[in-house]
């Protein structure tokens, strides 16, 4: 197979990045994930500490649709440019290549910088156990970035809280926008596009913030200088979206097993929001 180069650094070149095959499986090498189709986790690169992502195409009819839309690790570098043109954080990629048989992808690989300082929304939220004011804070900052990236004409398509990594410096926090293939960016983020990243979010983090909480959230987003019939509209709206979805594209996310009872109306935002109004 041939080996194309999508990015080369000085920190890591084209001969480091060939051999990044050994550093998957070598001693310093933590998996945080390990399919057979995606190997993903951290290794020590020169007293640096990394992140790769590793996909594998297994059919060539993956090879195939791989090749014309592009491998997971240029999504990614596309999606790096989307979020650095619109001042957002996110990992830096520092590396990434394909390997192609016959002209198709069959395996692609990204290499990023380790966010060592940030932790996923989950872990970050429950740092000081159950704190409702900090969680209020959280709430706050992490509803008004969600909602400048819409502003700016950025979406993606898998908006969870495993995918949002956070860092607190003084009274300030730093989202990092993760699992950068997804992103895309349109001249507006339409309300269906919006609310579907709301939805996605809202089941994942069912497992440790309440349901008055994540209606906070919500409500964080939207403003508060909507008038009362507006965000009904909007309330319902979410709920018709959220019953058309069903758990088979949630399935396909993960969200489901990250939060099995999400799809319980007691635990529905949109539902106590409308029982509020």
């Amino acid at each position: 197979m041939r080996t194309r180069s999508l990015l080369a650094t000085p920190s890591l070149g084209a001969a480091a990045i060939r051999s990044l095959d050994g550093l998957v499986t070598g001693p310093s090498f933590r998996p945080v994930k390990s399919t057979p189709r995606t190997t993903a986790g951290f290794f020590n690169h020169e007293g640096r500490q990394l992140f790769v992502k590793r996909k594998i195409a297994r059919s060539w009819m993956t090879s195939i649709n791989e090749s014309i839309r592009g491998s997971s690790a240029a999504r990614a570098l596309r999606g790096a440019q989307i979020l650095d043109r619109g001042g957002f954080a996110h990992p830096k990629p520092i590396g990434a290549f394909e390997l192609r048989e016959l002209g198709l992808v069959r395996e692609s690989c990204l290499v990023s910088e380790a966010l060592t300082d940030a932790r996923i929304l989950s872990l970050f939220a429950l740092t000081d156990g159950r704190n409702f004011k900090r969680r209020k804070w959280i709430s706050k900052h992490l509803a008004r970035e969600i909602r400048r990236l819409h502003e700016a004409g950025i979406y993606t398509r898998d908006l969870q809280e495993t995918n949002l990594m956070l860092a607190a410096q003084g009274c300030e926090i730093t989202v990092f926008f993760v699992d950068l293939e997804d992103f895309r960016r349109v001249r507006k983020v339409s309300e269906r596009r919006r609310l579907l990243n709301l939805i996605h979010l809202d089941r994942s983090i069912g497992r440790f913030v309440s349901r008055s909480q994540r209606l906070r959230f919500f409500y964080n987003y939207i403003g508060e200088n909507l008038e009362r019939a507006e965000v009904r509209r909007l309330l319902a709206s979410l709920s018709r979206i959220r019953a058309g979805l069903g758990d088979v594209q949630s399935a396909s996310k993960g969200t489901v097993a990250i939060n099995p009872s999400s799809s319980s109306p007691r635990r529905d935002f949109t539902r106590a929001g409308a029982a509020r109004h």
